[in-house]
């Protein structure tokens, strides 16, 4: 199973509010040959860590496809390009943030290099954040951590306190 986090608290310029911006971003996976099997409801969650910005809309997609993950990944960072996403400073607000969170169990710790962009799996940081746990629990209640094993109900009960998080009703 591959999972991918998405996420934004800015408007795009063709699509308008997050939300909006999130479901084109699913309808559009299928030109890059990523098939969507099933996605979370979406959320809306306070800024982690805590910072003086919009709320996000979050949720997580179940996606299929013959890419590899430098090449998934790849695309992804292409997608946010082009709905209006420009990297500056770590946890800025974003137009969209689409992450690769797991990729069928796989651990890898890939370097950017003339063939692709980095790719880490399972991403660093999706036992830390509600905003990942929860909608990938919605979708994938029985998922385990690929490296630690740690079932998802674990990883949420053990969530640092203090991250602001609900279902929208979608």
């Amino acid at each position: 199973m591959i999972f991918i986090a998405l996420g934004a608290n800015l408007a795009t310029s063709r699509y308008g509010p997050p939300q909006h911006g999130l479901e084109a971003a699913l309808r559009s996976l299928e030109a890059h040959g990523v098939s969507l099997i099933r996605r979370s409801n979406w959320y809306r969650s306070a800024p982690y860590p805590a910072a003086d910005q919009p709320m996000y809309v979050n949720g997580v997609a179940e996606v299929e496809t013959a890419l590899s993950p430098a090449a998934l990944m790849a695309v992804l960072l292409d997608m946010e390009l082009a709905f209006g996403r420009r990297r500056g400073a770590r946890n800025a607000a974003r137009e969209m943030d689409l992450d690769l969170i797991d990729f069928d169990g796989q651990t890898l710790d890939r370097a950017a290099d003339e063939s692709g962009p980095a790719v880490r799996l399972p991403h660093p940081r999706l036992g830390q954040r509600a905003f990942v746990l929860l909608p990938l629990a919605e979708i994938a209640p029985n998922w385990r951590h690929p490296e630690n094993g740690l079932h998802i109900d674990d990883l949420i009960a053990a969530l640092p306190e203090g991250q602001e998080i609900e279902r929208l009703d979608t």
